[in-house]
């Protein structure tokens, strides 16, 4: 029986074609240069609720730039709590939370770079997609005229260009969530956090976003933390896949996804992928019955 590495070196699948100019377009990050210093480091990181939930326990994780990492997790274990806590939306119990390459202290700050995108697309229904994308720049101050290009490049890259003066009642779900992701990327992003965008989408639209997602990541060298329940969603997507275990969350296993850049549709059926797809899965049961034997 061949070794998985002897598998992984008869993979290989094409690059992607026909690159969307944009903003802040700058070099991929190849995955051999994702390491130093982390880009954001949980050191210690606890959240207790009000009501007395202990959503987070001792979390550790560093994130380097460039890294493609997806939470995976049971319902209620804190993948969600992680991603509000590095954006700066809510505060950790305990623990720090350090920007080491970007100047901020241990106080847990938001970086001034990161965007998020949300399970629901949560765009304005009474704003066209025009000025759904364009309100984080409104926020800032930057009139419609200046944002002008930068909103109608960040829509030609997720494929909604033609569709700036359309309203969210008349888009699919597809196009809500690229409108969403759109939003996010116009805002110059170096961290992107995605907390189960894809969750409500069939899996054909799913398996398409998963594509422009991957293809977006590897033109701009964003970092990207996404969260998630699925298993095969994580390997297809992701260079490092972090399983937490339930309620109280905790890194319970940090898996490497060494499987080469750019993955197509080839990926999903080879024999590389199903290996870690059955890796991870081991590890996401091994999580689930961890509280069962405390």
């Amino acid at each position: 029986m061949r070794s998985c590495d002897q598998k992984k070196a008869d993979f290989r699948v094409s690059s992607p074609t026909n690159s969307v100019p944009g903003p802040a377009q700058g070099p991929a990050v190849t995955p051999s240069a994702r390491s130093g210093r982390p880009l954001v480091r949980l050191e210690g990181v606890s959240k207790i609720f009000s009501n007395g939930t202990v959503a987070l326990q001792d979390m550790t994780l560093d994130v380097r730039q460039g890294e493609f990492i997806s939470l995976l997790g049971p319902s209620g274990c804190g993948k969600s709590t992680v991603l509000r806590i590095i954006a700066g939306l809510g505060d950790p119990s305990a623990g720090s939370i350090d920007w080491p390459t970007s100047g901020h202290d241990a106080s847990g700050k938001a970086h001034p770079e990161i965007s998020f995108v949300f399970q629901e697309p949560t765009l304005m229904p009474w704003a066209t997609v025009f000025g759904n994308v364009w309100l984080p720049l409104r926020l800032k101050g930057v009139s419609k005229a200046a944002a002008r290009d930068e909103v109608l490049a960040a829509l030609q890259m997720v494929g909604l260009d033609k569709f700036a003066d359309a309203y969210p009642r008349e888009l699919s779900g597809g196009m809500k969530m690229r409108v969403s992701i759109a939003r996010a990327l116009v805002t110059r992003p170096k961290l992107l956090l995605m907390d189960e965008p894809f969750a409500a989408l069939d899996e054909i639209t799913r398996f398409k976003l998963n594509n422009d997602l991957l293809h977006l990541w590897e033109k701009f060298g964003w970092t990207v933390i996404f969260v998630t329940h699925s298993v095969f969603e994580s390997v297809y997507l992701s260079n490092r896949i972090v399983v937490m275990a339930a309620r109280p969350g905790r890194v319970v296993n940090d898996m490497a996804v060494d499987a080469p850049y750019p993955r197509e549709e080839e990926f999903r059926t080879s024999s590389v992928y199903n290996d870690f797809c059955r890796e991870a899965s081991a590890a996401l049961h091994a999580a689930m019955d961890v509280n069962d034997h405390l």
